[in-house]
């Protein structure tokens, strides 16, 4: 784990003077001003980048620790809820995972107990009141942990003419994750799903709008050789990422934070984070 955590700390120092290279070769080649945060470095930064060459981009990272059986091996996923879970909530997470776990371990327990047994992500909803509002998935044995806050959901028996819910692995769709932080969260959903079979009629989609994303789950079939009838299946509800961990949830109070949505002060028009515009 230490050595994991000194990898990504180098890979952010990288990264720092990689943008700092890119500012001052694109004022050196439109003829501005060199940036401010970049002067007092300008003739270091200029000395590095006559040894640049092209190709050796996104070769290896973290990510590549994090995710690399990820398609060769199928995940094993645990789903659990918070203690003392309501009904609601046990319902919805047998259907978020087709069968509910109870357990009422403490999280370091929890996580060892999923390490041992080669579990690969594990997956905790939470409710206020009776109603799901929280999702977390940690991703084992390294991280990272994404957290996310449920709205509008809506169960699978409230879902009209709700058609059967099917077995097989289904086929992802995920729209306008197009920022770095976009790929980063989609791979985080991606991986909790074994790679299906291409004769399969399950689709699941994640669609991104402003930074609020629409899970929706469905089954279709060929009426003709031109059109296809989608069947919803359920459940419906939107997410919205609000922090993403590096480590898992025994490390939760000492884990660096890779990035925390904070909450805007000024009347500016708001940044997406999930896609670029």
């Amino acid at each position: 784990m230490k050595e994991y955590l000194y990898r990504k700390a180098q890979e952010d120092r990288l990264r720092s003077i990689e943008e700092k290279k890119d500012k001052l070769k694109s004022a050196l080649d439109e003829n501005r001003l060199i940036p401010t945060e970049v002067r007092k470095e300008a003739l270091q930064l200029q000395k590095l980048l006559e040894f640049d060459d092209e190709g050796g981009e996104g070769v290896s990272s973290h990510i590549d620790d994090e995710y690399k059986w990820a398609g060769v091996e199928d995940p094993k996923i645990m789903v659990t809820t918070s203690r003392d879970p309501s009904s609601r909530l046990k319902m919805f997470a047998k259907v978020v995972s087709h069968a509910t776990h109870k357990i009422t371990s403490a999280f370091k327990s929890l996580v060892h107990a999923c390490k041992a047994n080669s579990v690969t992500d594990l997956v905790i909803v939470h409710e206020t009141r009776g109603q799901p509002d929280g999702l977390v998935v940690c991703h084992l044995p390294f991280g990272p942990t994404a957290y996310f806050t449920l709205y509008n959901v809506v169960m699978r028996h409230d879902v009209p003419d709700i058609g059967t819910m099917s077995e097989a692995f289904p086929h992802l769709i995920f729209h306008n994750f197009t920022s770095r932080l976009g790929r980063r969260v989609s791979n985080i959903l991606k991986y909790l799903f074994p790679v299906p079979k291409e004769d399969s009629r399950r689709v699941i989609t994640f669609a991104n709008q402003d930074d609020f994303i629409s899970f929706r789950h469905h089954t279709y079939k060929k009426t003709d050789h031109k059109n296809i009838e989608l069947t919803e299946v359920g459940p419906r509800f939107d997410m919205k990422l609000y922090m993403i961990k590096l480590g898992t949830l025994e490390n939760e109070s000492t884990a660096d934070v890779e990035w925390r949505h904070h909450a805007y002060t000024r009347t500016a028009k708001k940044k997406k984070f999930l896609s670029v515009e």
